[in-house]
């Protein structure tokens, strides 16, 4: 199967874009949970529109904007876990098997009351039998950290080709959390725009060795989705349908790079 994440740039309606997703040929789609980047506070439909476009609902972003505060100690600490733990109830409400999330940057040391805060989402995920899959960022010993802590087959990795390469090319993430992969955040690096660190290019637009990172990919076992994660910020003379076209093209190489 291949997927896309939904908000990927373009004004375009909730319907509009997953039937262009769905007409591009994926199968399903990752979404962005929240009111960011003009969704609007209607995201909560979603899932369903999604469904009925005829895609599969692979996972839900849980908001970023409080990543950082898990760490800490008061009342921002304890609003990102209610928004993380939200998010699991909304995905087991809309019958999506994962949720998607960020850990505090390596800027930001663990603390106790965060090992708590992480204990009840898991520990919550295990109940509603939904995945939380921490994405790698510039957060390793973070990361790395919080699967020391906790070891529960509902807590996994999103590996994030990307960020990978640009942030910590010299560690073998997949050779270490291979086991425990649940997603995939696939795209380029590089780029005119310079957007966003660098990233969310269409695969082989960039310098991330695809060849070798489907390859690990493989070699972990994951039988999972083989997702992408563009923007179309250095293709906006595109129109939204051709971007897509592109898109599901290199999902397919991709895919075969799998051996699939």
């Amino acid at each position: 199967m291949l997927s896309i994440f939904d908000w990927f740039g373009y004004r375009l309606t909730m319907e509009e874009r997953y039937r262009l997703i769905k007409k591009a040929g994926f199968s399903g789609v990752m979404i962005l949970w929240g009111h960011r980047l003009g969704r609007g506070m209607d995201f909560r439909l979603a899932p369903e529109i999604a469904r009925d476009a005829g895609l599969f609902v692979e996972n839900l972003h849980a908001p970023t904007e409080l990543q950082h505060a898990l760490w800490e100690e008061g009342l921002s600490g304890e609003e990102a876990a209610e928004c993380y733990l939200s998010c699991l109830e909304d995905c087991k409400a809309a019958e999506v098997p994962a949720i998607v999330l960020h850990l505090p940057g390596d800027d930001f040391a663990p603390t106790e009351q965060g090992l708590k805060r992480l204990w009840r989402l898991v520990e919550r995920a295990e109940r509603l039998e939904v995945n939380v899959a921490l994405e790698n960022l510039q957060n390793l010993k973070n990361l790395a950290w919080a699967f020391q802590q906790i070891d529960s087959p509902r807590l996994g990795l999103c590996y994030d080709c990307c960020h990978h390469y640009n942030d910590a090319p010299e560690e073998d993430l997949l050779g270490m959390y291979g086991g425990r992969l649940m997603a995939l955040h696939l795209h380029d690096n590089g780029g005119a725009s310079r957007s966003c660190c660098i990233q969310h290019r269409l695969p082989f637009d960039g310098d991330v060795p695809w060849a070798r990172v489907m390859q690990a990919i493989a070699a972990t076992g994951y039988k999972g989705v083989t997702a992408l994660e563009p923007m179309y910020w250095d293709y906006q003379e595109l129109p939204p349908d051709v971007f897509l076209y592109r898109a599901f093209e290199k999902a397919k190489h991709l895919d075969s790079l799998r051996g699939r």
